[in-house]
């Protein structure tokens, strides 16, 4: 396809030179339109298309480094070339501080014409590179921001699929016996804690990060809906320091979580006593974090052979290598403190 022919707007209060460069570039490929002042051609680029605008320096009435600026205050200013007379460096760094894609001095014959075409061809090559970079980047947010509310969408589904079958696994515990009923607890707050995750996804415009502190504290409220037992109350307190991690380290967190409360809330005190359970989420130093779930009740050897399954041992561990973490215990807490370190 052949390319149009550059639309020129060329501005200078010298008669004569405007009908030489209109004859000379003409000749060269372009179209030429003149204007024969500041005034004129700033109203012309307001209302007229073109590809690229020459303006001279010295003009009577509106000069040229003030018709520059009034041209790239149009909406969408062509580049524009400052065309001048003298030599002069203050004259050529002012116009190129203003805006001008270039300078061009005055020089007599075919010279100065061959000197506005070679200027005008990078001119309008640079724009048309900007322009070009402009577009893929727009194309590339455009893309980027349709996988989001992708994501996003896939999020909600995702969550809507948990919460269904968290209530299933709900209406099953409420028909069988204790240990059941205890098992199916533990397996329904592992799901709420993935679920979370995906709630604060699809919610956020952040699909690859979760703040932390929202997140725990709406896995905490839901989890204290499941701690009590017998007539005992187990408040559940939380302390996070204001961070987002990545939506794979969250999952794993809200997963210890989860289970360290889980136990703290069955095996920490009597089933008719009242018993507190701590989360906290400290930043430490040296870019690491720290979590503790600890609880007022005898205490325990988190590392020793379980007595049930082992499951939420397991899944604590596994969850605690995929964060890179280490799991510590601490024997100096009056009841029972676990506490993990893990890079972020």
């Amino acid at each position: 396809m052949t390319q149009p022919f550059p639309r020129i707007l060329y501005i200078d209060d010298d008669e004569g030179l405007r009908r030489l460069v209109k004859r000379a570039l003409d000749r060269r490929g372009y179209l030429v339109e003149l204007a024969a002042g500041g005034d004129e051609g700033v109203e012309r680029a307001s209302r007229e298309s073109f590809d690229l605008i020459a303006v001279d320096h010295y003009m009577p009435g509106l000069d040229g480094l003030t018709t520059l600026a009034r041209l790239n205050a149009l909406p969408t200013p062509p580049p524009v070339v400052y065309v001048s007379g003298s030599e002069e460096t203050p004259v050529a760094v002012a116009a190129l501080k203003a805006g001008a894609a270039d300078y061009v001095v005055k020089t007599v014959g075919d010279e100065f014409f061959d000197l506005l075409d070679s200027t005008f061809q990078q001119a309008l090559e640079q724009m048309r590179l900007r322009r070009e970079k402009e577009a893929v980047e727009q194309t590339l947010r455009d893309t980027i921001e349709r996988q989001a509310m992708l994501l996003r969408e896939v999020n909600h589904r995702v969550a809507n699929s948990l919460q269904l079958v968290s209530s299933f696994v709900s209406l099953q515990a409420s028909q069988g016996g204790d240990e059941t009923r205890h098992a199916l607890k533990s397996i329904q707050n592992r799901v709420s804690a993935i679920m979370q995750v995906h709630r604060r996804l699809y919610t956020s415009d952040d699909v690859l990060s979760v703040d932390v502190h929202e997140y725990l504290e709406a896995l905490i409220d839901e989890l204290g809906a499941t701690c009590a037992t017998g007539k005992g109350q187990r408040p559940l307190r939380l302390t996070a320091a204001p961070v987002r991690l990545p939506t794979d380290k969250v999952v794993s967190l809200g997963m210890i979580v989860a289970e360290l409360v889980t136990n703290a809330c069955k095996y920490a005190y009597p089933p008719d006593d009242d018993g507190e359970v701590r989360v906290a989420l400290r930043v430490l130093s040296g870019g690491r974090a720290a979590l503790e779930v600890e609880d007022d009740g005898p205490g325990m050897d988190f590392f020793a052979e379980a007595q049930g399954t082992g499951l939420g041992r397991r899944v604590i561990a596994a969850m605690a290598k995929s964060l890179r973490g280490e799991l510590i215990a601490d024997p100096a807490h009056s009841g029972a403190r676990i506490r993990l370190e893990f890079p972020i």
